[in-house]
């Protein structure tokens, strides 16, 4: 037994000793940047610069990263994007309902209606939808009747949003959209472009 009492002080010591030694080396052996004692490197050499190019002959400036643009042909190119919104109150027809949008690389938002699965819709049958689409997104109330929010970002930067009718039993069709969010869509006031 005493043997074992020893062995324990013994791990516990070594422990302690290999736990001080982690805490200390960090704070020791950290550096904080270059080594003032290194040899200074050598000055590299800057290319001699030459005429500037023609602005014909410059590649087209970038854009943000996914940002919508207008190619020189006039067609829209954008990233794609997904958006939902779920109804998650029992209390009404709607519930557990999913609402999703989606943008295409060429620009078209398109909304589905977990009612009426595969069918996407493209919102350009709504009134007033911009042409070119960088963003989308949705939110839904929680009654039914109820609203259904679109909000869509354009690519000059103002957002357009349509407000849409849910009903318990009338999923989103084509046909129907059109008059469950009318009068369209309208581009929200000061949106900060």
């Amino acid at each position: 037994m005493r043997t074992m009492t020893w062995a324990a002080r013994g791990v516990a010591a070594l422990s302690g000793v290999a736990l001080a030694g982690t805490l200390l080396a960090p704070a020791a052996s950290a550096h904080p940047g270059p080594d003032p004692k290194a040899p200074a490197k050598q000055a590299v050499k800057k290319p001699v610069k030459q005429a500037p190019k023609p602005a014909s002959s410059l590649p087209a400036p970038a854009t943000e990263q996914g940002a919508g643009e207008q190619s020189s042909d006039g067609s829209c190119r954008t990233s794609r994007d997904v958006s939902s919104a779920v109804v998650d109150y029992a209390g009404t027809g709607l519930f557990e309902t999913v609402f999703r949008s989606a943008t295409d690389n060429q620009g078209h938002a398109f909304l589905n209606d977990s009612r009426n699965p595969g069918v996407w819709i493209n919102l350009a049958l709504v009134a007033n939808a911009p042409g070119c689409v960088y963003d989308t997104t949705v939110a839904v109330t929680e009654e039914s009747p109820g609203h259904l929010f679109i909000t869509l970002l354009a690519d000059d930067g103002t957002l357009h949003q349509a407000t849409c009718t849910t009903t318990n039993n009338v999923p989103f069709t084509p046909s129907n959209l059109r008059t469950a969010c009318a009068p369209g869509f309208t581009a929200l006031a000061d949106t900060p472009v």
